[in-house]
């Protein structure tokens, strides 16, 4: 089984402190402009994902569902995770290009 490229690049991301997780720390980090990607757990709440889906949306930050809150938490070092705010613009650009079908680019 190969590694996933995503979950890699949020491990680097974490090591890099350019991660603020759980959901007060990513809302804080979107409210206050320095998110530049708002990844949700696929399995988090409904409610979870209107939620961020709906404030990123108001303030022009990307975001993106991908895998379950414990492979998330897992890839940075903690507990489970539904929703994590990356702080770096090159490190969020990285990770779309990782979710593009087919090495698109962004």
């Amino acid at each position: 089984m190969r590694p996933d490229p995503v979950l890699q690049l949020l491990g680097l991301a974490q090591k890099a402190g350019s991660v603020k997780s759980g959901e007060f720390m990513t809302e804080s980090a979107i409210k206050e402009g320095k998110a530049f990607l708002c990844i949700v757990a696929g399995d988090a709440s409904d409610n979870t994902k209107k939620q961020f889906s709906d404030m990123c949306s108001y303030r022009g930050v990307s975001y993106m569902e991908y895998s379950d809150r414990e492979s998330l938490g897992h890839a940075i070092g903690k507990g489970f995770r539904a929703s994590l705010a990356i702080t770096n613009e090159q490190l969020a650009c990285q990770i779309r290009k990782k979710t593009v079908p087919n090495g698109g680019s962004d």
